[in-house]
């Protein structure tokens, strides 16, 4: 397998100012040659694409533009094989995580399958409980699915309003600091995150239900059970929490170690670091590309 070294040097013998895209597409290829079904990867620059202040541009983010970005790299690729999709996002927008998600299974069908090689956090978690099987590294991680509304997140909001009502039961004078803290929080506000919060269980656990737990004896229950984990606000340690390959298996995701195929570990290792030296030396933020060469890009 090329390092990353390798990988640039190769990049860097090129010569050239297109040469990222070529040493990406030959890498894309050889993969779609070893899984022989489409390949398509959609990346963001979320980890090098860092704002002065240390914020993530939001164009890194999942968002309703990128349907225009799958539209393209899905033309002309074979359909009645299912898909790889190699994911690496920091999550962005629920509603547009389930616009593709649908998109995808309405061209491909349920036969997909979501290889993370290093982070598939929050809305890209989400995407990948779309799939058949989760194919992660030792160094792979999801996150977890609790969404973010107005930049707070839902379930600690919740909780924390939860935990003012029974403090202000046993202790009406709580009411006076509760009331200070609260004032931000109009009641528009609290009813958004309740919904985000109903939503987003809701669309993780049918997928699951309806395609990686298909055949399970109680694919609801099941499926629960991994969102409970996923969702889980008190045990972890925040938005970024890192749930590596053992804890999504102790969630009973359907999990594939990355490791346990050496040559596929070659070639998605391969096509991710590729990827990141498109990000280290281009402006792009976040391309989508297909095996077959097709590419959309979006450039800050």
């Amino acid at each position: 397998m090329p390092t990353w070294n390798e990988i640039n040097s190769e990049i860097l013998s090129l010569n050239s100012t297109n040469a990222c895209d070529t040493v990406r597409r030959k890498y894309l290829e050889k993969l779609e040659d070893r899984v022989k079904r489409p390949v398509i990867a959609y990346y963001s620059g979320f980890l090098q694409k860092k704002n002065p202040d240390g914020t993530v541009h939001p164009e890194c983010a999942i968002t309703d533009l990128d349907m225009n970005g799958f539209m393209s790299v899905v033309h002309n690729l074979e359909r009645n094989k299912g898909l790889d999709l190699i994911l690496h996002t920091p999550g962005g927008g629920v509603e547009a995580t389930r616009s593709i998600v649908e998109y995808l299974y309405k061209m491909f069908g349920s036969n997909i399958r979501v290889v993370v090689p290093h982070m598939a956090m929050s809305a890209g978690t989400m995407i990948a409980c779309a799939a058949q099987e989760i194919v992660l590294g030792k160094h792979s991680c999801l996150g977890p699915t609790d969404p973010q509304v107005r930049g707070l997140p839902a379930m600690g909001v919740m909780a924390e309003v939860e935990k003012a009502i029974e403090e202000i039961k046993n202790d009406p004078a709580r009411n006076i600091v509760y009331q200070h803290i609260f004032s931000k929080f109009t009641p528009a506000f609290l009813r958004d995150c309740n919904r985000s919060i109903k939503h987003s269980e809701e669309m993780v656990q049918g997928w699951l239900a309806a395609n990686m737990f298909e055949g399970e004896p109680d694919p609801e229950a099941t499926a629960a059970i991994a969102v409970k984990g996923l969702m889980d606000y008190e045990g972890t340690s925040g938005h970024g929490h890192h749930f590596l390959a053992d804890k999504c298996k102790e969630m009973g995701l359907k999990i594939i170690d990355l490791e346990g195929d050496q040559e596929l570990q070659e070639d998605v290792l391969s096509v991710h670091h590729t990827f990141v030296a498109t990000f280290t030396y281009s402006k792009s933020l976040k391309v989508i590309e297909n095996s077959r060469g097709a590419d959309w890009n979006i450039s800050g």
